[in-house]
């Protein structure tokens, strides 16, 4: 009896949620528990992947089967994140990425297992399994399951719709009992516990890990380069990541430093082993600590310094990659990497190749996004739903920008009118008349009606001033945005208003230096 309570504690700490703990608690009576774990083979996996892993070391020690799948054809259907082409190297780089973490935190292999996503999603009966389950889901579900995994699009594919169905089925194809993931994929889970059974398979248990924070605060993101540390950072980049990292005195809600430390760090440690901090005597000497409660505690009363715990963190995330950054000196792995990850030829040419920014991980330090003034505006002589504006954004002669403004800003409001402008649109003729840029506005619309309202710069906003993506103001913007690899429109899918009208991408705003960019009134609306 006291095994299986030990098995259900290893399997149930530091989760967020579990969905059928009744079921599970019935299993461990009985046996060890099947879990799967499934990762989209997309962006390179950085240390935020520790958390996870994490979780599947808890899942071995109870002695549990644990499937990794490499979802490869799920990277694909999410909006193509990742091309056709890269599906087999990157799940390739994934394997050994993932080998080298479990064996870096000193996890047996024996009772783990790596499946491919094409391996099985491909066969007759799987593919039948997924037209049967086509029939049951209205869009409207799929839509609403996919809402926090699937890239978000105005008009988005059938491919991502078919997303959470296929995750559901993966459950009954790999034989587990239980499926694991973030909170994030709550929806998804739920998805598959009210769909699996109508196709005749059994409702599996769910185990959700919390969100953990990046460490510019927020989600821990592969195209946010502060926000993450990469596998392979070397420790003169991680000390300076970190330095950079939030850590408020005190704070220990939204503190990336501090999650680091309770999910990877203590979950990692061997038997009676204890996180210490280093300080000197006059500082008050060493800190030892048993327990992640009694850092946090000691954080929060504010008797640890951000800078000390900075410091910890940083030997212990240096003990944890120096196993795996010594694998990927071979030669081969390095070479995989590079052809997995292929640097654009822009980054090339204007020497960014260390950004590690691929072709489905754009940046938005390439839109030229400058402030300008509305200097003349008439209306379009061949479309009464267009404006022909004349707009100075500092260079010699005012640019002449066509808009579709008619039905949403009166004339009179759009003369002398400060706007947001993306500049390195290729000029483009509408209804007859070239426009040479477009002015960014904020779009909400439902069955009824339609609202558009352009962007407001900061009070203070000077003509020219270049709009920053924070976090991205380094590097050049293309001279010209590539209408043929629709560079705009996949930067653009991550641009939309807060719920505080502060216009952001992928959550970080855009600001001149005099502040941030805004809508009037528009919430969680697309930027267009």
């Amino acid at each position: 009896m006291g095994d299986f309570v030990h098995k259900k504690e290893l399997i149930l700490r530091n989760l967020q949620e579990c969905l059928g703990e009744d079921r599970l608690t019935n299993i461990l009576k009985e046996r060890n528990l099947r879990i799967y774990w499934g990762t989209a083979t997309t962006g390179k996996p950085h240390i935020a992947y520790f958390v996870p892993i994490s979780k599947i070391a808890d899942f071995l020690k109870a002695e549990c089967d644990v499937t990794i799948l490499f979802a490869d054809l799920h990277a694909y259907l999410d909006n193509m994140k990742a091309p056709w082409e890269l599906l087999q190297l990157r799940t390739k780089y994934y394997e050994y990425t993932i080998k080298a973490m479990l064996n870096s935190v000193g996890v047996p292999l024996k009772k783990l297992k790596f499946v491919q996503g094409t391996d099985y999603q491909l066969s007759k009966e799987y593919t039948l399994d997924v037209y049967k389950i086509t029939s049951l889901i209205t869009e409207h579900d799929a839509k609403k399951a996919g809402a926090e995994v699937v890239k978000q699009v105005e008009n988005p594919l059938l491919s991502g719709l078919l997303y959470p169905g296929l995750q559901a089925l993966d459950e009954e194809y790999l034989k587990v009992d239980a499926q694991f993931g973030g909170i994030d994929q709550r929806k998804i889970f739920t998805f598959s516990e009210k769909y699996l059974p109508q196709l005749g398979y059994s409702k599996r248990i769910h185990l959700m890990n919390p969100m953990v924070p990046g460490l510019a605060g927020g989600k821990m993101s592969s195209s946010i380069e502060d926000s993450k540390i990469d596998l392979l950072d070397s420790a003169v980049a991680i000390k300076k990541k970190l330095k950079k990292a939030f850590c408020e005195p005190g704070n220990i809600n939204e503190n990336g430093v501090l999650a680091f430390a309770k999910h990877v760090i203590f979950s990692t440690f061997e038997e009676n082993e204890v996180f210490v901090i280093k300080r000197s005597n006059e500082n008050g000497g060493d800190l030892k600590f048993k327990t992640y409660n009694e850092l946090e505690n000691c954080f929060a009363e504010q008797k640890l310094h951000p800078a000390d715990l900075k410091s910890a963190v940083e030997f212990y995330i240096n003990r944890l990659l120096d196993p795996i950054r010594k694998i990927f000196e071979d030669p081969e792995l390095k070479k995989l990497a590079a052809d997995a990850y292929p640097s654009t030829k822009k980054q090339i040419l204007f020497g960014l190749s260390d950004l590690d920014i691929t072709d489905d991980e754009l940046s938005p330090h390439r839109l030229d996004i400058r402030i300008g003034r509305v200097v003349d505006v008439s209306m379009h002589p061949n479309a009464d739903s267009l404006y022909i504006e004349k707009i100075d954004i500092g260079e010699e002669k005012p640019r002449t920008i066509v808009s579709g403004l008619v039905k949403f800003v009166p004339i009179g409001e759009m003369l002398n009118r400060m706007v947001v402008v993306l500049c390195n649109l290729k000029s483009a003729k509408m209804r007859g008349v070239e426009s040479s840029g477009m002015v960014l506005c904020a779009s909400l619309e439902n069955d009824t009606e339609k609202i558009i309202e352009p962007l407001i710069p900061a009070t203070g906003s000077q003509i020219g001033n270049r709009v920053f993506v924070e976090g991205y103001e380094t590097g050049i913007p293309d001279v010209m945005l590539n209408p043929k690899k629709k560079i705009w429109e996949k930067i653009q899918v991550n641009l939309k208003t807060s719920s505080n009208l502060t216009a952001e991408w992928l959550g970080k705003p855009l600001y001149t230096d005099a502040g941030k960019v805004t809508s009037k009134t528009l919430k969680n609306a697309i930027i267009k």
